[in-house]
């Protein structure tokens, strides 16, 4: 699940309840709904790594 935190947007793990990932400044409508929807880990693999090759 994707989460507003102060400078962005984090990944919350419910199964491990701790936050995953990195900090995200921007957060594209995509990997939103990706991470807020549906579990399809193929899908979201694809957009976190779309996503961090954007932020470099």
């Amino acid at each position: 699940m994707a989460r507003g935190v102060p400078g962005g947007y984090r990944i919350w793990d419910n199964r491990g309840r701790r936050w995953w990932g990195d900090l995200y400044q921007l957060c594209p409508d995509d990997l939103m709904a990706g991470l807020n929807g549906g579990a399809d880990q193929e899908r979201l693999t694809a957009l976190l790594k779309r996503t961090r090759a954007q932020k470099r």
